[in-house]
Parts: structure tokens; C-alpha cells; sequence
């Protein structure tokens, strides 16, 4: 309806104004070409908005996905939310549409990535989940849990002989996957929130700095060292102690303090793996 007025009205217009046939044409043919664009530019900012909300749904979906591997993304959703808000107030024509569109698949691809490395990681130590260990994500990073009273006696850092066949199963896991024995490590000491006071070890600081160090220096000896080794490459570890400041578990009770007491192996990020933050700002 709208079209065919304004068709009546330029055609009013020139006659009124005393165009030739030839020009009215013209004026038409104008209008036609101009109609014809805005109509493609429309058909085309739908098709682009339509595919800008599948590119939404996949980074919700994958998001979500992530956080139920463990992996905390909030600090890159709260950046990349507000970009992506300000980036669709801005989108008015199809220009910034389209470079909104942009930066979600760019977005999407770099959650897939992520999620793609944590999965493969996942599955490579699946080894030792099926030994009974623990493998989880914490603050971003792929942890090896060893319990505590399985590797040592209660206020020692001398690692049992049950113990040291955990570690066995471990270094060997990881000595025989080239990918894994060319990651770094750190293994991390942990302590429920007793008091040690004096003794060897002095507090529990102490403690878990030194049950670091004695996982760390038997993963590394040779595996045909006398007292038997992990084999692995000691320029990849690094020990650390957190005495009773990273709980897992509640000290009020026996058995989050067991919980507590842990050596953790941790896999340390490589450079490929941090979020490039700034490409997709």
C-alpha cells in the first residue's frame, strides 16, 4: 500500500511540475532501484541477525558446558558481556551487525578450543581416575589429587610404601604420554588446619612444604634408583606449600580434615592455552 502511494505521489509530483514522459520514467526507475536496495539490505540484515542469535546460542551452550567440566570463565563472560552489549546498542545498520557477529564466532571459537584441550586432557589421565584418584579442575587448572594419608603417616613427610606405588602409577602415566611428560608441574602440599607447633617442621607451613618436596624429589628420581623413582624430567616440577590455606573440604569435621590433607599434582597452563582476551575485545 505504502509503495503504490508513493508511486501516485511522484507521479503527481512531476506532472505537476510539467515532466516529459521520459523523466517521469526516469523518476520512477529511481525509486524502483532505490526500493529494490533498502529491500536487499533488509532481507540481508535479517539473515545476518538470525545467524548473529545461533552464534549467541552456541557461546551459551559451550559456556555452559565449560562450567560443568569445572572451568571458571566468569571474569571472561563479564569482559566479553559488556563489549558484546555495547557492540549490539551500536549495531544500527549492517555494518556493525555484521562485526558483532564477528567477534562471537570469534568468541565461540575460542570457547571451543578451550573446551577441546580441557577434554583431551581429561581424557589422558583417565587412567589414574580409574585407580581411584581424584583428577578435577580448580581455579582453571587440571589437578591430580593425592591423599594425604595414603602418601604419609600422620605429621611425617616420609612417604609410605603405599604410598610410593601411587606415585609409581602416576609417573608412569605421565612418563609414557608424549604430550603430558613435555607439561609442567607443580606438586602442592596441602594440611588441614590442626596446629603443628614445633617438631621437626614447625608449623604446618613446614609440613606441607616438605611433602611437596618429597613427592616432587621421588617423581624424579630414576625409575631404577634403589628406592625406585618416577623417572620424570625435574626441570617440569616445581614444589609448593599451602599449609591449611586452600581447603577442599570442611576442617569442622573428620573427614573434611582427611580431605584436606592432600598432595595435589597440578598441570600448569602453557601459553597456548591462556584466553587471548585481547582479540576478541
Amino acid at each position: 500500500m505504502l509503495k503504490r502511494i508513493l508511486v501516485l505521489l511522484i507521479a503527481v509530483g512531476v506532472v505537476g511540475c510539467g515532466y516529459s514522459e521520459d523523466e517521469w520514467q526516469a523518476q520512477l526507475a529511481k525509486y524502483k532501484q532505490l526500493d529494490s536496495k533498502y529491500q536487499q539490505e533488509k532481507s540481508e540484515r535479517a539473515r545476518t541477525q538470525a545467524e548473529l542469535d545461533q552464534m549467541k546460542q552456541k557461546v551459551a551452550q559451550l559456556s555452559d558446558q565449560l562450567k560443568k567440566m569445572g572451568v571458571n570463565i566468569e571474569t571472561l563472560n563479564q569482559q566479553l558481556q559488556a563489549t558484546g552489549t555495547e557492540k549490539e546498542q551500536l549495531a544500527a545498520n549492517l555494518r556493525q551487525l555484521k562485526q558483532a557477529l564477528d567477534e562471537y564466532k570469534a568468541r565461540a571459537a575460542v570457547l571451543e578450543r578451550i573446551k577441546q584441550r580441557f577434554e583431551l586432557l581429561r581424557g589422558k589421565l583417565q587412567k589414574l581416575t580409574d585407580l581411584g584418584l581424584k583428577v578435577e579442575i580448580r581455579k582453571n587448572r587440571m589437578v591430580i589429587s593425592l591423599p594425604g594419608d595414603v602418601l604419609f603417616a600422620s605429621g611425617s613427610a616420609k612417604l609410605r610404601n603405599k604410598g610410593l606405588k601411587v606415585l609409581d602409577a602416576v609417573a608412569e602415566v605421565i612418563r609414557n604420554d608424549k604430550q603430558l611428560s613435555k607439561r609442567y608441574f607443580q606438586v602442592a602440599g596441602h594440611t588441614d588446619n590442626k596446629p603443628l607447633k614445633g617438631g621437626r617442621y614447625m608449623d604446618n607451613w613446614g609440613l606441607s612444604a616438605m611433602r611437596a618436596r618429597s613427592v616432587l624429589v621421588y617423581l624424579i628420581a630414576p625409575v631404577d634408583a634403589k628406592d625406585g623413582g618416577g623417572g620424570l624430567d625435574p626441570s617440569r616440577l616445581h614444589a609448593a606449600g599451602y599449609g591449611d590455606t586452600d581447603p577442599v573440604a570442611d576442617n569442622g569435621t573428620a573427614d573434611g580434615r582427611q580431605q584436606n590433607r592432600r598432595v595435589e599434582l597440578v598441570l600448569m597452563p602453557d601459553v597456548s592455552e591462556m584466553l587471548d582476551l585481547k582479540s576478541l575485545i
